[in-house]
């Protein structure tokens, strides 16, 4: 009997350990709390370090696909650098997101200039921000690709907290 009792306690000890251990690990529902450091052609280009931390719920795509792809199974303390490629971040370059407009159509009242961020609507109301590539006579060149289209990302993470 009291071997029974000792079976029983050492499978419940183990049932426990391993539902706390899934409890901690990043899964779909959670809401994940990171730090990272984001580097492209390995210059840093955004970075939560020293800062708010990142918190996300995992399955959510409130983060690119690439990087919560990649972190699914994680658990608090855990460090990972993660290469994501444009075709699971911010997507690859879009041509036909590349337009000329003609200077008149734009009601900015600033000089234009090559990289200038300029924010406009479509024709139904949904906004755009695009950037001044190049400037000609009577229109200019906006690229609305997102500033990350096309690149690799590097992501430097730490897992901080699961939820």
């Amino acid at each position: 009997m009291k071997k029974i009792i000792f079976i029983a306690a050492l499978m419940m000890t183990f049932c426990f350990l391993q539902t706390k251990g899934e409890a901690q690990m990043i899964s779909a529902g959670k809401e994940v709390t990171i730090d990272y450091t984001l580097k492209v052609d390995n210059e840093v280009v955004d970075s939560s370090v020293g800062k708010e931390p990142l918190v996300y719920t995992q399955g959510s795509k409130m983060i690119i696909p690439g990087l919560e792809n990649a972190l699914e199974g994680l658990e608090p303390g855990a460090e990972k650098t993660v290469v994501v490629p444009a075709s699971e971040a911010y997507g690859v370059i879009n041509p036909e997101a590349v337009v000329e407009i003609q200077k008149d159509k734009l009601a900015s009242e600033e000089t234009p200039e090559v990289g200038m961020v300029l924010q406009m609507e479509t024709s139904t109301g949904q906004p755009m921000v695009g950037m001044i590539k190049e400037i000609k006579e009577n229109a200019l060149v906006i690229d609305f690709n997102h500033p990350l289209a096309g690149k690799e990302l590097t992501f430097e993470v730490k897992v901080i907290g699961v939820k």
